[in-house]
């Protein structure tokens, strides 16, 4: 029936430009139905991501309103809420934007299955990658298990050129009834905090254009020399609206080549960056482990602490190393991490407290409203050792050292460590708006003693990899 609506099912592609899945709908003159679902998978995700989708889908929904779209909310198991709009609506396809997680492609692919099984068209677009994972192989035919060969493999491929916003949909001759986006309550796990991180969060693909075209103007060129000084603004922060899809990888892609072309110092640096990305998601489509379990199986007997006291310092920015505290506090904060501060962090967490780096994953992701679940499990598993191209000697990194060479003047802890100042700055004293009641925090209370000695942390954690080898 090519007068037939067609639902588009939205997830993590909420962007008119450069967005594959919205174009081809557009392109058929067909009634476009999009909608977004609280499913399972949605339910179960972290307090700072799910508030964060909320966000998106408010400004999309918007968007979409614009171009003679709008966006219908449902509730329920996917499979059952699409098949009963297709029911409702009359709809003969029913299309989405492919995500590489293992929960997520379970689910699709069974949506799919029962789809085609009842005659409706079901077609999966790519758009959240540069390459589709399993486009990627090694000469041997393999996929790639360390970053540097798979960056030579990918960084002179084409990358087709992001596409033009879609500007108008034709709608339904009726829509179908949806849920309020109030009444999911997304932000409800965040409690007082999503009042704090809403100050830092860039919400909707316009942010997120602007953010890159700022990036490109006024950083692009300093931003391998500056990228890790965390007190620094060197950084895009476009991990945010990726992890949303409010922005697409292919038009990052194509402003940091324009840049490296025109001479930019720091446009590699960056491309680089976002190629890592794309690693993460290669590795989890082709070892989907790497979300639970150690990529390196030799790594299950480790002895590892499951949770523990000091670990739950850790998580409330209490442990007494003031770059670590000051990298948990910003998450709190903003809702991010600078990348220079998430690897010192891991590394206290499971080298010095010697704690399971499940247990720092999980809490990243209950705080990051830029969470990717590829990019945090081979972050953690890369600084743990248990992971890809892992290094373990090396990367006990010392927070004191740490702090010396890329904090040397202090900017960065001064900002989220109130205890540290005579006057501490907006940011500082936000921590303790934003934490939990329960955790009765005080800034006019002295600051912590360590938890461990850092030579006795390292000591330990040397020798307990040496046993491990033995």
């Amino acid at each position: 029936m090519p007068d037939a609506p067609l639902i588009l099912w939205l997830r993590r592609d909420l962007r008119l430009a450069d967005n594959p899945l919205l174009s081809a709908a557009a392109a058929t003159g067909r009634p476009v139905i999009a909608v977004a679902i609280l499913d399972p998978l949605a339910e179960g995700w972290g307090a700072a991501p799910k508030w964060r989708w909320g966000e998106a889908l408010a400004a999309f929904g918007r968007a979409l309103e614009a171009v003679g779209g709008r966006l219908v909310l449902r509730r329920g198991a996917a499979l059952a809420v699409l098949e009963r709009l297709v029911a409702e609506t009359g709809a003969s396809g029913v299309w989405w934007s492919r995500l590489y997680d293992p929960a997520s492609k379970a689910r699709d692919s069974e949506v799919k299955a029962a789809l085609k099984a009842r005659g409706i068209e079901a077609r999966s677009f790519p758009g959240f990658l540069l390459h589709e994972p399993w486009t990627v192989e090694t000469g041997q035919g393999g996929f790639y298990r360390v970053y540097t060969p798979y960056w030579k493999a990918v960084k002179d491929r084409v990358v087709d050129a992001p596409l033009p916003a879609v500007t108008r949909l034709a709608a339904p001759a009726t829509w179908p009834a949806g849920d309020r986006l109030a009444d999911w309550a997304l932000g409800a796990a965040m409690r007082r905090g999503a009042a704090v991180v809403a100050g830092h969060a860039a919400v909707g693909e316009a942010a997120a254009q602007a953010r890159l075209a700022g990036f490109i103007a006024a950083k692009v060129d300093r931003y391998r020399a500056a990228r890790d000084f965390p007190g620094v603004e060197a950084t895009s922060r476009l991990s945010e609206n990726l992890a949303v899809g409010e922005i697409g990888p292919r038009q990052i892609w194509h402003a940091g080549m324009r840049a490296l072309q025109e001479g930019a110092a720091g446009a590699e640096h960056f491309l680089k960056e976002l190629v890592w990305r794309e690693f993460a998601w290669h590795l989890m489509h082709h070892t989907p482990q790497i979300a639970t379990a150690n990529w390196r199986p030799e790594w299950d007997a480790f002895p590892w602490r499951g949770d523990n006291p000091e670990a739950e310092r850790w998580r409330r920015g209490m442990t007494g190393e003031p770059f670590v505290d000051a990298a948990l506090r910003e998450m709190y904060v903003t809702g991010t991490m600078h990348n220079r501060a998430r690897m010192i962090a891991a590394s206290y967490l499971t080298k010095h407290l010697m704690t399971d780096w499940r247990v720092g994953l999980r809490w990243f992701e209950d705080c990051l409203i830029d969470w990717d679940p590829a990019s945090n499990a081979m972050g953690w598993q890369w600084v743990a050792g248990s992971g890809p191209d892992a290094a373990p000697y090396f990367r006990i990194f010392n927070p004191a050292t740490q702090a010396e060479k890329f904090d040397a003047d202090g900017a960065y802890r001064r900002r989220f460590i109130a205890e540290m100042s005579r006057e501490p700055p907006e940011t500082a004293h936000d921590y303790f708006r934003a934490v939990p009641q329960s955790w009765a925090l005080d800034p006019a209370r002295p600051y912590p003693a360590p938890l461990v000695a850092l030579d006795e942390g390292r000591e330990r954690a040397l020798a307990a990899y040496a046993q491990r080898g033995s």
